[in-house]
């Protein structure tokens, strides 16, 4: 039986470690799905240390920034560890995104150090000029082979580093409205209440097994589908990506019993298996698959629970607020097209002016708990513009029925969602101004029945000029990452404005309901 402390016993992630180790050295924890490697407690702890040391002998310390670029492994979820171990803060850095991108990211959090993929060194190698902060590039493609020479007899370095609830642990970058990201800090305090509220929401305990398929450059992967599981005692296999046509094998292999998942990868398993599971696949032990980061289609929801006997969780959350604000009920009593009940934190919707609103009203949706992110990093004015009156206001435009259940029905800001990909446009207007021949440029999202939203953009041609919609995806596919890239182009006249000449991109998006 897994030995429980109260949250507020663990001072930091480090020491929840410490507690694993002690009390449940020999159980699994980690699976390596693309190798079949397996890491106990005792295993993963070791590991980490000795990615700890290697880092800590390239000078990093408590609070400097590891910036991480691999893709989904057991070396990934190491390197977290082992920055949470050191006091340093784990810097994701989202692989999708281009050179000058990457390059942001890394400058803006001051990252000392990077811990890599070899297939991503070609990216740094390109841009290393630009890397101000950066004094340390270590391939990290292999963890034994990357500590091998790592000396685990002396006393550890940061033995004597104190760690609290409240010091930052990671710093992710979510994109705001003025189309620069920004860096949100996470505490340790963030990451080990988030864990407690959903393994406690969703009854997790040593016995629970989740699979990681969504990116760990998200918070998604990084709290629901290994924080969690840490938390509960419990067990996590991570997988370097999603795969349909594999995805009921991995389930049945492991015995996974929750996986976390998009709209757009419950659409694929549908497409993919039209009679449902696999009769070689065995998946009795699966509770249920976890969804979030944009609604999922009651029709969508209905055919998947129908089909693979498996039922679908919506959940709402934010970066800001770990992950999960929000869940239904792990139980047929969850309601279809509504993201659920706060799990521990505060939630409420309110009107432009911050009054609450009556249920069944809509409003912006703010939060506050001690899930909610620190700040936004050296950026105070816009950290005071989140966290006005108190609460953290999400930009996003929901009602809560009388029985306390929130539903999502717009969003404040532009913002599209793509498969689970956060996509502001005005980043995206901002390339479309640059091209020589656009006098404007608009963004908005377009259905789409696999991803759910993409890319259109709008354009206003320069008198005389001349452009079509090959050469407009081109100029911005070389400048954007992929998913951010249009994927129609309509040429206008005019753009609709309101009266203080704002371009209305509601009204742009009017074409595709017609």
């Amino acid at each position: 039986m897994t030995i429980h402390v109260p949250n507020e016993a663990y001072t930091s992630v480090r020491h929840l470690l410490e507690f694993r180790r002690t009390n449940q050295a020999e159980q699994p924890f980690l699976f390596s799905e693309a190798d079949g490697r397996t890491y106990t407690y005792q295993e993963f702890s070791t590991a980490v240390e000795r990615t700890a040391r290697l880092l800590a002998g390239h000078g990093i310390g408590k609070g400097d920034v590891v910036s991480l670029l691999m893709p989904n492994s057991a070396e990934y979820i190491i390197a977290y560890f082992a920055c949470f171990t050191l006091g340093a803060l784990a810097g994701p850095v989202n692989s999708m995104l281009k050179a000058q991108e990457i390059a942001y990211v890394i400058n803006n959090s001051e990252a000392k150090a990077i811990l890599l993929h070899s297939q991503f060194q070609h990216w740094i190698d390109d841009i290393r000029a630009e890397l101000t902060h950066l004094q340390t590039i270590i391939t990290f493609d292999d963890e034994q082979a990357a500590t091998a020479q790592v000396d685990l007899e002396t006393t550890a370095p940061w033995a004597a580093t104190r760690l609290c609830r409240e010091d930052e642990a990671i710093i992710i970058y979510t994109s705001g409205t003025t189309g620069k990201p920004k860096g949100c800090l996470l505490t340790h305090g963030n990451l080990l209440a988030n864990a407690r509220q959903i393994a406690n929401w969703m009854g997790y305990d040593e016995k629970d097994r989740l699979l990681s398929v969504m990116p760990l450059f998200h918070m998604n992967a990084v709290s629901v589908t290994t924080m969690t599981p840490l938390y509960a005692g419990g067990s996590t296999v991570v997988s370097p990506k999603f795969s349909a046509t594999r995805h009921w094998q991995i389930v049945s292999e492991y015995g996974i019993t929750s996986f976390g998942s998009v709209a757009t990868m419950l659409s694929m398993l549908l497409k993919t298996y039209p009679d449902g599971v696999p009769a070689d696949c065995d998946i009795s032990k699966l509770r249920f698959a976890m969804c979030g980061s944009a609604p999922v289609p009651g029709e969508v929801m209905r055919s998947f629970e129908e089909r693979f006997n498996c039922l679908v969780i919506e959940g709402y959350g934010l970066s800001e607020s770990t992950c999960r604000s929000t869940f239904n009920p792990p139980n047929p009593s969850r309601k279809v097209g509504s993201c659920g009940v706060p799990i521990g934190n505060e939630m409420k919707v309110v009107d432009d002016d911050d009054n609450d609103v009556p249920d069944g009203v809509s409003g912006e949706i703010v939060m506050r708990g001690e899930n909610l992110f620190k700040a936004y990093f050296k950026n105070p004015s816009a950290t005071e513009t989140a966290f006005r009156n108190g609460w953290f206001h999400t930009g996003d435009v929901g009602y809560r029925d009388p029985e306390g259940f929130y539903f999502i029905v717009d969003r404040k800001s532009d913002m599209i969602i793509r498969g689970g990909e956060n996509i502001y446009p005005r980043e995206i207007d901002e390339v479309l101004y640059s091209h020589p021949a656009v006098a404007a440029g608009a963004a908005v999202a377009m259905p789409d029945p696999l991803y759910g939203e993409d890319v259109a953009a709008f354009i206003v041609l320069k008198d005389g000029a001349e452009a079509t919609e090959e050469e407009i995806l081109t100029f911005c596919q070389e400048r954007l990452a992929d998913y951010k890239c249009p994927k129609k182009v309509f040429f206008e006249s005019d753009f609709p404005k309101g009266p203080t000449g704002k371009v209305l991109k509601r009204e742009l998006a009017k074409k595709f309901k017609k």
